[in-house]
């Protein structure tokens, strides 16, 4: 059976500024820095695997 849902907390004064002001500053990125990205993070990842040792 599902948990209930814990209520959502109300923002005020300070608190609810600073939210609206950060979730209005997102990223844009074009798509050559996504693709770089990317490939930055996969080279990472076949980087790890040669560091980690899985046991199953």
């Amino acid at each position: 059976m599902a948990r209930p849902i814990a209520e959502t907390l109300i923002l005020y004064g300070d608190d609810a500024l600073r939210f609206i002001e950060r979730a209005q500053q997102v990223e844009s990125l074009t798509p050559e820095q996504r693709r770089a990205n990317l490939r930055a993070l996969e080279e990472r990842v076949a980087n790890s695997k040669h560091k980690i040792e899985f046991c199953w």
